[in-house]
């Protein structure tokens, strides 16, 4: 079973949940994962740059954090900075719930073993962030 809690922890931004939670059930299943536990939090900016410098070593607010909690089985947290990502849709120029969409998707997938330190593994991130997108829109 796949479980999913949504939590909603930005002072004035909320983000629907249950569309939150098919979007990471849809990636994991796609990965060939049928047991896990994935905590989504949608935070501030403030609150991204405090866990990502207790946690990270790093003094910077950033769009999304993943944190893997258990070694032997898929559990963890995905924190996505909401203020960031109303940011970066504009910039895009896409909705605020796609970008939000997106970094979801990007924090499970670091969530189940990928990663973007190279130039080809993001390129690998970046094409299966497309395509849980493309999906998450053909599918609802």
């Amino acid at each position: 079973m796949i479980r999913v809690s949504v939590f909603n922890a930005h002072p004035r931004v909320r983000i629907r949940k249950a569309p939150v939670a098919r979007a990471v059930r849809r990636v994991l299943r796609g990965e060939g994962l049928t047991r896990a536990t994935v905590n989504v939090v949608f935070i501030d900016r403030h609150h991204c740059r405090v866990i990502n410098r207790r946690w990270l070593g790093h003094d910077t607010s950033t769009d999304v954090i993943s944190f893997p909690l258990e070694p032997d089985r898929l559990e963890g947290e995905v924190y996505v900075n909401l203020d960031r990502a109303g940011r970066q849709a504009r910039e895009y120029g896409v909705t605020r719930a796609s970008e939000v969409a997106r970094l979801v998707i990007h924090g499970t997938l670091h969530l189940a073993g990928y990663d973007d330190t190279t130039k080809h593994s993001a390129l690998v991130m970046r094409r299966k962030e497309e395509e849980a997108l493309g999906d998450l829109a053909g599918r609802g």
